[in-house]
């Protein structure tokens, strides 16, 4: 037989295993004996930006919705295979979004009038040879593509980068800490912890270009892709003595 003076009522036995489950996630904290310091960091690296994507569309109209989306899907398979005889491969052309929408007429003191239908069909594509971009997005408009937005630059394989841009920020931080400890007649002892946010800085997000299908051949459009800054920002706890 069981003591009845053993047993818990529920609520106080589970205030007692939340407590229990809290101390066991409780993390120690290092002790200080000395002075602690905070101090944050950036460290940075630039690099030449390897891909370039943007948005292709055709955006067409027509008195039906049918003839407006077949309009469009007639244009868009030209557009797409244009990207692909440029060497553009499947993997880097990914439908972005389809709309079809009706067009009205507004009138005072009357209801809206249908008067058309606007089809539109927009793809991500990735362009990784960048000095062929400008010459495709005219061979695109040349094959019906009305609707560009573009470019946006970015490193495929930043990883390394990003590790050049953590060792800098934690130099900056300790030289940093290292100022501040000699200014207050101390030294560095050691690092308590660190933190670590990431980020960069891209080029401003372009206007979109509204591009006629009738283009003249002259110059390429020119892409400049420019440098791309990565960077690592770091809180970093110092203990001094």
């Amino acid at each position: 037989m069981i003591s009845k003076s053993h047993i818990l009522p529920l609520p106080l036995a589970g205030l007692i295993l939340a407590a229990t489950q809290a101390d066991a996630q409780t993390v120690a904290q290092p002790v200080i004996n000395g002075t602690r310091l905070d101090v944050s960091a950036e460290g940075s690296v630039s690099r030449a930006p390897d891909i370039a994507t943007i948005s292709a569309g055709v955006v067409t109209q027509a008195p039906t919705a049918a003839a407006a989306m077949q309009d469009n899907a007639t244009r868009m398979t030209k557009t797409i295979a244009a990207l692909k005889a440029a060497g553009v491969v499947d993997r880097d052309i990914q439908t972005a979004s389809l709309n079809l929408s009706p067009q009205y007429r507004y009138a005072e003191n009357k209801a809206p009038e249908v008067t058309g239908y606007q089809a539109s069909n927009q793809v991500s594509v990735r362009f990784r040879d960048i000095r062929k971009a400008g010459k495709i997005l005219d061979t695109l408009v040349a094959q019906g593509a009305n609707q560009i937005n573009g470019p946006v630059f970015s490193v495929e394989k930043a990883d390394a980068a990003i590790d050049e841009a953590r060792v800098a920020a934690i130099r900056t931080a300790r030289s940093r800490a290292d100022l501040y400890a000699q200014a207050a007649g101390l030294k560095v002892k050691r690092i308590i912890s660190i933190s670590e946010s990431q980020g960069y800085a891209p080029p401003p997000y372009p206007v979109p270009m509204m591009m006629s299908a009738r283009v003249e051949k002259a110059a390429d459009t020119a892409i400049e892709p420019g440098e791309q800054k990565l960077t690592v920002n770091v809180a970093v706890s110092f203990e001094l003595e």
